[in-house]
């Protein structure tokens, strides 16, 4: 049951509730907050209370004095943090995340969260009743240093599934379930990843907002379990080289119904064996065709790149495969309501409102020019000949940064879904940083040419 204005005022009082923060992202997907006293709780709820857009990337309007935003708080996020997620702080917290508006209520176009609304109910016009998506989140746990700054050190030594009883990231990573599921979000495993440091947590699939909400409650609880624990919790895609990066892996269908739009029980495409509809062929090859203009936003840093490199279990080309991990898209073997396809080329740095929303913008595009994708790939997509290459219709990742942005800037089916602003905000805030990345001075370029030379 939807909860009301009086449910949340109520377990405020019940909870002794001292503190509410009102949540919301920027274009980078960084989470933002407005943490409030009991005195302004009514006003919160009553989505009186207002901030200065002109301080948050891409919030900024060309007027300063009219750079006043509203935070509309949606009732269906409201969770009361547990006492020791944050045992330092003096009193209860609550959270709420925020839709953005102009002062006079209306929805500000900038704002990722309505972004991604946008996109929902372009396919809710196209009859679907959900876009339903469930994650796999990669991330690195390393020691902090005697200043408390991070450190890309760790102490373990396991890979797949590996239990290390004597480490410190283990122990973390229970507490980081444990305190996801009091908040009430649904988990369905978590373990040891490939490298050192490395860990994952699977969330159960869910519509394409809570999903997104879910992943900014879960960066903010990861990074601070692992302070709990004098750790740091790192997102970042590629934190060591020679090891695994971190992706997220995004899986993906559609409903209309209530049944798994995905999904042919009879299978009548007798060219596509595999019990997949017409529908889910259309979304895949919209995301087939896309895949480069959305690299930006899935994998939106220099370091994204780093990641995306030959022998490293991460995606290097545009393909996809009902059986493969090497593709970019890859179904996996359950049927009926659970088939969906795996979106493997993301990473965790990315703005989780804006990717899903390219995401599903691209799949829409699909079905709506019907375009359908090349044959599946069943083997080792690195080991492709020239040949295959050409028949299975495989193309390159972008290889940088720079690269993903000049995709973005010729895709206009990904611009489109972004909008017009967020699209420029976004692409003059890439352009800063492959500029500020491009002109430095790196530690490989001393070391290789300073003696020599």
């Amino acid at each position: 049951m939807a909860r009301t204005r009086q449910d949340i005022l109520q377990e405020l009082k019940d909870h002794q509730v001292r503190f509410m923060r009102l949540q919301f992202t920027d274009i980078l997907g960084i989470n933002k907050v407005v943490e409030l006293p009991v005195t302004q709780f009514e006003k919160a709820l009553d989505g009186e209370i207002m901030f200065d857009g002109s301080s948050i990337e891409g919030f900024g309007r060309n007027e300063v004095e009219e750079s006043d935003m509203l935070l509309k708080p949606d009732y269906s996020t409201f969770v009361i943090y547990p006492r020791d997620l944050e045992p330092t702080t003096r009193g209860t917290v609550a959270r709420l995340i925020c839709d953005i508006a102009y002062p006079d209520g209306k929805p500000f176009e900038g704002d990722p969260r309505q972004v991604l609304k946008r996109q929902i109910e372009r396919a809710q016009k196209k009859g679907f009743d959900n876009f339903v998506v469930g994650t796999e989140v990669e991330f690195f746990l390393f020691h902090r240093s005697p200043d408390n700054s991070p450190t890309t050190h760790t102490n373990d030594r396991t890979g797949y599934f590996d239990l290390a009883p004597t480490d410190k990231g283990e122990e973390a990573r229970r507490d980081m379930v444990d305190i996801l599921v009091r908040m009430g979000l649904q988990i369905e495993a978590a373990h040891h990843e490939g490298a050192p440091g490395q860990h994952e947590i699977d969330f159960k699939y869910a519509d394409a907002l809570s999903t997104a909400d879910n992943l900014t409650t879960f960066k903010f609880v990861a990074k601070r379990v692992a302070i709990n624990h004098g750790l740091h919790a790192t997102f970042m895609p590629k934190p060591i080289a020679g090891t695994n990066g971190s992706g997220l892996h995004f899986h993906l269908s559609l409903f209309k119904n209530g049944q798994n739009a995905f999904f042919e029980p009879k299978g009548r495409l007798e060219v596509w064996p595999h019990q997949l509809s017409k529908t889910a062929l259309q979304f895949i090859a919209g995301l087939f065709d896309h895949a480069e203009g959305m690299a930006a936003i899935t994998n939106p840093l220099v370091n994204s790149y780093k990641r995306l490199t030959p022998g490293y279990e991460a995606p290097t080309s545009v393909a996809w495969s009902v059986s493969h991990r090497s593709a970019m898209i890859r179904v996996p073997s359950r049927r009926g309501a659970s088939t969906r396809a795996e979106f493997r080329f993301p990473d965790p740095s990315c703005n989780p409102y804006l990717a899903l929303a390219v995401i599903l913008g691209a799949g829409l595009e699909g079905l709506e020019s019907s375009l359908t994708p090349p044959p599946p790939i069943e083997r080792d997509v690195y080991e492709l000949s020239v040949r295959d290459r050409r028949k299975y219709r495989v193309s390159e990742i972008p290889g940088t940064l720079r690269e993903a942005l000049e995709a973005l800037q010729k895709d206009r089916v990904v611009r489109n879904a972004l909008g017009e602003q967020v699209y420029k905000d976004f692409l003059n805030a890439k352009r800063v940083e492959w500029d500020s990345y491009r002109i430095a001075v790196h530690q490989w370029e001393l070391d290789q040419y300073l003696a020599e030379y």
